[in-house]
């Protein structure tokens, strides 16, 4: 464990658990885990969906265009 050995490290987690508290730890814990859970179901999702779509098929959503031609003039700013 790098140059700490393990009672400098329970001597941290001891610390850490005084001044958090064990509820607020359980909590942070939780929210992290359901926040890894729902991110690894989106690209579940998102790679099933790549998938369903035929190879060299360009998907509908962006086959689509609504029709607005968006008109600018770009200025490079003086300092």
């Amino acid at each position: 464990m790098g140059s700490f050995s393990i009672w400098h490290w329970l001597v941290v987690l001891l610390i850490i658990v005084l001044v958090f508290g064990t509820k607020k730890l359980r909590n942070i814990g939780q929210d992290l885990g359901g926040a890894i859970k729902g991110f690894k179901e989106g690209m579940r999702e998102t790679s099933s969906e790549a998938q369903a779509g035929k190879p060299g098929e360009i998907p509908a959503s962006a086959s689509q265009s609504s029709g607005q031609t968006i008109e600018g003039e770009a200025r490079k700013e003086k300092v």
